[in-house]
């Protein structure tokens, strides 16, 4: 029985590097939801709700009935308030300032769909990973702001760069996830569904 196709439900290039850890070959497709939030929806249930979205948007296409779909979805929270991906400098240096000193929680979850005995079988998972941020001047945020531009970005930094530098402690089972996709869960689930890793 040959392998399935593998397609990632995201545009991310984040998600798609991280996925090549993995993975020679696989396919991005954009999945083309709606990623607004609901009233009194939590940040988990938000990031769980949208990566199975994500996942069954492309899952559900007539040409994917043999493909194993990958989705992924991550709410950045600070106290109760979620933090978007900042869209530009304004908006990225009030998130940092407001996180300076303080937790920030990062909620990723992940949805597979795979194919098996021509059924499909839905699989997901929540990573939570807390953030410490040291204190952050307004010198210090522009300057990070202008050097690493993380404005496609939950929470306005990139761990995997420069935004290491903001914190004083990162708690987490995979630090995968902060980038935003769990690597060592899901290679754990595609073992399951029958995809060969080492």
């Amino acid at each position: 029985m040959n392998p399935p196709r593998i397609v990632l439900a995201s545009t991310s290039r984040y998600r798609a590097d991280l996925l090549r850890r993995l993975l020679d070959d696989f396919t991005c497709i954009a999945p083309g939801i709606d990623e607004i939030a609901r009233t009194g929806e939590s940040p988990a249930d938000r990031a769980v709700r949208l990566a199975a979205d994500k996942t069954r948007a492309v899952a559900d296409r007539p040409d994917m009935a043999d493909a194993l779909v990958i989705g992924s979805d991550q709410v950045a929270e600070l106290n109760g308030v979620v933090l978007d991906k900042p869209g530009d400098n304004a908006t990225a240096h009030a998130q940092l300032a407001a996180s300076s000193g303080r937790c920030v929680h990062f909620h990723t979850a992940v949805c597979v769909i795979a194919p098996r005995d021509g059924n499909r079988r839905e699989h997901s998972f929540l990573d939570r990973t807390v953030v410490q941020f040291r204190p952050l001047d307004a010198a210090t945020i522009a300057r990070y702001i202008e050097r690493e531009r993380p404005l496609d970005c939950a929470g306005s930094f990139k761990c995997e760069g420069l935004g290491i530098s903001l914190f004083e402690r990162v708690e987490t089972h995979d630090p995968t996830a902060l980038i935003g996709l769990p690597l060592i869960a899901l290679a754990r689930t595609l073992r399951d569904c029958g995809v060969t890793l080492p």
